[in-house]
């Protein structure tokens, strides 16, 4: 549901029959939003870049963990998102939602704290993003009323 999602391919797909806990794997292929600026150096011109997404569904306990990585740049940059969806203690119809971010780059010398700058500045869009297309799809599958 992101524009700049190219394709998602689910490599991999487990439940456990026990628990009820539901695992996937997938490569996300996304275009490179990275400023054409930066792209003048050789190892940010890239067409798009990779993402592998692991999460774990649990429908009992009512919660997702989803981790993800970049796996493009991976000599020189490490970037991780992980984002917990869980039942508010507060009142069992809100989700509380958990994100946390690690940016960490090498490698590129003067650069290093304009392309981590970049990136934190990424993964703060991207969590609001991710916010408004998991309240869209709620209300879409809830037919819930959201709080404007």
């Amino acid at each position: 549901m992101d524009k700049n999602v190219i394709s998602v391919e689910t490599v991999e797909e487990k439940k456990d029959e026990s628990t009820g806990l539901i695992y996937r794997k997938r490569i996300a292929i996304c275009q490179n939003v990275v400023p054409e600026i930066l792209r003048k150096v050789s190892i940010l011109k890239v067409p798009d870049i990779q993402l592998e997404e692991e999460s774990w569904l649990s429908l009992q306990k009512r919660n997702m963990a989803i981790r993800s990585h970049c796996l493009t740049w991976t000599q020189y940059a490490s970037l991780r998102e992980e984002s917990v969806f869980l039942e508010s203690v507060e009142n069992p119809n809100w989700t509380e939602f958990i994100q946390r971010g690690r940016i960490s780059i090498t490698g590129a010398g003067f650069l290093n704290c304009i392309l981590e700058t970049f990136a934190s500045a990424f993964l703060r869009q991207g969590a609001q993003k991710g916010i408004r297309i998991m309240e869209m799809l709620l209300k879409e599958q809830c037919g819930s009323p959201l709080v404007e």
